[in-house]
């Protein structure tokens, strides 16, 4: 692809750029982590002033290089993160564009990008993790609908979501990977029960969802009947490729702000450590241009390639990197949860399981990207 940036991008930077700088003062302050029903509201506020100011097609319909100069932008200025629109924006939403009807596009997609509706994820299962193919939810056609039971965890935003991207199997009796169809279901839906997960960071972004008979109408299936996993790869192929973008920007933001407190707190003079913050550096460039590649890949093919899970498997590997070394900077106020980063460094554990386990993408890499033989 071609990295240089066109007069008429620079033009697009320059008109965010001024935009941000008259918008990001008048938002509302950040409500608490904690209160999600607060956080729906400002992310959804959020969506909805860059649709009308034009910029919330960026993720989907752009070319890669404007769709960069948008993630550049938008985390130097300190403009909020998509929050709980990820699942919706990011890659639920691409999916729809990618594998759903025009009906379902249409009723779908333009909620997402105005801020009206959120997403979360039905993939993860108690006793099935990163391994999709080991679900257990299943769904009975009954007429124009399917009769959903099952459970699902580690569900992102499900306490505030309006819809949830479900994995189901339709056929228990057919091989792992055959027989699993990808559902749109409502989260009013009778059946649906929602519990909250806090985590070891405080938060209750997580989520068991129980399903109990859930019915899901037969028109909500994207994808033909049984053929969720090839629709799940696309899903999959969003998640891990583009999605997490953005946060390799701020991921080098942090960096340097740590590189400036090593500097104030007179730990820079410490080889070891600004070696250790050099080579996090080059490896946060790297993940940048693969960031290039992948976002240039799935605008000319539609989804990303398997180079989603070279990205997922470095980035949070330097992710946790990043923030180990914060506590090297930050010495014994590491300790403090009110201090910048610290909430982070626990955060930060739970990206080499999220979206994938760094074993499930060791083995996509080897097989797809490697050409080795698959294992016993």
């Amino acid at each position: 692809m071609d990295l240089a940036y066109t007069p008429e991008e620079e033009e697009f930077r320059a008109r965010l750029r001024a935009w941000l700088t008259r918008t990001l003062p008048l938002l509302p302050p950040k409500p608490s982590p904690d209160d999600w029903p607060a956080r729906r509201a400002y992310d959804l506020g959020w969506q909805r002033r860059l649709y009308d100011a034009g910029y919330a097609h960026v993720h989907w319909d752009a070319s890669p290089t404007v769709r960069l100069i948008f993630l550049e932008e938008t985390e130097r200025a300190g403009a909020p993160y998509v929050g709980a629109n990820f699942v919706g924006l990011l890659h639920a939403g691409p999916t729809i564009a990618a594998e759903g009807t025009p009906a379902q596009r249409e009723r779908w997609l333009e909620p997402i990008l105005k801020g009206e509706e959120v997403w979360c994820q039905g993939f993860s299962e108690p006793d099935a993790g990163s391994d999709l193919a080991s679900l257990r939810t299943r769904a009975r056609r009954d007429g124009d609908v399917y009769r959903v039971t099952g459970s699902k965890i580690w569900t992102s935003h499900a306490e505030v979501a309006d819809w949830c991207e479900l994995l189901v199997r339709t056929d228990p009796d057919a091989p792992r990977h055959q027989g699993i169809t990808w559902l749109a279901m409502p989260m009013d839906a009778p059946g649906v029960t929602v519990r909250p997960l806090r985590t070891l960071a405080g938060s209750a972004e997580f989520a068991e969802v129980f399903l109990d008979d859930v019915p899901v109408p037969v028109a909500n299936r994207v994808g033909a009947e049984n053929d969720g996993w090839r629709v799940t790869m696309v899903t999959l192929s969003f998640e891990r490729g583009t999605a997490f973008a953005g946060e390799v920007v701020a991921c080098r933001r942090v960096l340097a702000e740590l590189a400036r407190e090593a500097h104030g707190n007179g730990r820079w003079d410490d080889p070891a450590l600004r070696r250790r913050l050099g080579r996090l550096e080059a490896e946060f460039r790297a993940l940048w241009r693969l960031v290039q590649w992948n976002v240039g890949e799935a605008t000319e093919n539609g989804v990303p390639g398997a180079g989603g899970s070279v990205f997922k498997l470095r980035y949070s590997h330097a992710r946790q990197q990043l923030y180990d070394a914060t506590a090297d900077v930050l010495g014994d106020a590491a300790l403090d949860l009110d201090r910048p980063w610290v909430l982070e460094r626990l955060s930060s554990l739970s990206y080499t399981i999220a979206a994938g386990t760094s074993q499930i993408q060791r083995t996509i890499v080897a097989q797809r990207v490697l050409g080795l033989p698959k294992g016993r």
